[in-house]
């Protein structure tokens, strides 16, 4: 290319003398004819440079083209990462600690299993957590302790109760055989002796019972029969029932299925609810206690006759500390309690009532 464009400004100089020269046409013509093909040839060697340059263009702008798609791709797929990571990183533990913090709401204490072996802010907070679920069981299982304790004030008078007469009958035979020995026939004898071994396996028995509820629970979920807690419970508070002259009346259903629980946890809840009861009804009355399966669930329900609670009442029931009694006969824990005990054993504790006509308690536990 620039050997053409050397060749054709030589040529036009050249031109530029033979004009000068008429005499010479000939040469005239050589040369113009000469221009005329370096001018084609420079023409189609512009047109080529052109083509390539425009060629060279547009395999700039593609390669951009490809290089920005590339560009925004990559930017795409690193937002994505970095979205995942956020999600696995920082959302997905806030929603197991949402459902964690649910949990706990629900009485349910059992450890958290960090997602992580390493420690971080989430594992730190699975561990706080734990400590903190950890020591609020021990103190549940504290008041829980506390409150049998109170139960066992509240039942004194029927203890009392139960075990005077069995140690006046012991007593009244044992002195009637201490002065009159000699008077008795073998077989007399014998009598009074077996009478008096009936009534220390009675003493016993009601020592026994009062042992068993205030002893600490420690047991694992087992499968129950609830006529059989209720049953316990009821042998609990009988001499209460005779002393406040309350009837009592059992309706269970057949058949009943078990549930999963810890017996005495449970005895506490209807002990709580019989007493309860009991105290509404200060002139006597009748408790109802009635079980049945109710869908997948085991349904108690404990009526009395009593004064009932006031509407205003109702909602508050089951807060701690609050009560409709005289504080020297309650803390207003008990109910409260009972609620918590429920609650764990994954069940809902109640109430109904209508001042005047008495109140009804209902237990619903799930089938085993």
């Amino acid at each position: 290319m620039t050997s053409s464009l050397g060749r054709y400004s030589e040529l036009l100089e050249k031109l530029d003398d033979v004009n000068q020269d008429d005499s010479n046409q000939e040469m005239l013509h050589d040369i113009e004819s000469e221009i005329r093909q370096y001018g084609a040839q420079i023409v189609a060697n512009a047109s080529d440079m052109i083509d390539q340059e425009r060629l060279r263009v547009h395999t700039w702008i593609g390669s951009s083209t490809i290089i920005a798609v590339m560009g925004l791709a990559l930017i795409l797929l690193i937002e994505v990462g970095l979205a995942t990571f956020i999600t696995r990183q920082i959302i997905q533990p806030f929603g197991r600690f949402e459902r964690y913090t649910q949990r706990i709401a629900a009485g349910d204490f059992s450890p958290i299993t960090p997602a992580r072996r390493y420690r971080d802010e989430f594992t730190n907070l699975a561990i706080a957590l734990n400590r903190m679920g950890k020591e609020l069981l021990e103190r549940e299982e504290q008041l829980l302790q506390s409150r049998k304790l109170a139960a066992v004030g509240t039942l004194t008078a029927g203890i009392a109760h139960e075990l005077n007469n069995p140690l006046n009958n012991i007593s009244v035979t044992t002195e009637a055989l201490i002065d009159d020995l000699d008077e008795f026939s073998n077989d007399e004898k014998l009598s009074m002796l077996n009478d008096i071994n009936t009534q220390t396996e009675r003493a016993s028995h009601t020592v026994a019972n009062l042992l068993d509820f205030t002893h600490r629970d420690t047991s694992s979920f087992n499968h129950l029969s609830i006529k059989e807690v209720l049953k316990s419970a009821f042998r609990l508070v009988e001499n209460e029932f005779a002393l406040n002259q309350i009837n009592l009346e059992t309706h269970f259903q057949d058949n009943i299925p078990k549930i999963m629980g810890r017996e005495l946890n449970l005895q506490q809840v209807f002990v709580n609810l019989f007493m309860n009861a009991i105290r509404a009804m200060s002139e006597g009355g009748t408790l109802t206690v009635r079980s049945r399966i109710e869908d997948n669930s085991v349904r108690v329900d404990v009526s009395d006759t009593g004064v009932g609670i006031a509407p205003a009442n109702l909602e508050k029931i089951f807060d701690p500390f609050f009560t409709t009694q005289d504080v020297s006969k309650g803390t207003g824990l008990g109910l409260s309690v009972s609620f918590g005990i429920i609650q764990r054993h994954h069940g809902t504790l109640s109430v109904v009532s209508e001042l005047g006509e008495g109140s009804t308690f209902s237990v619903v536990l799930p089938i085993a």
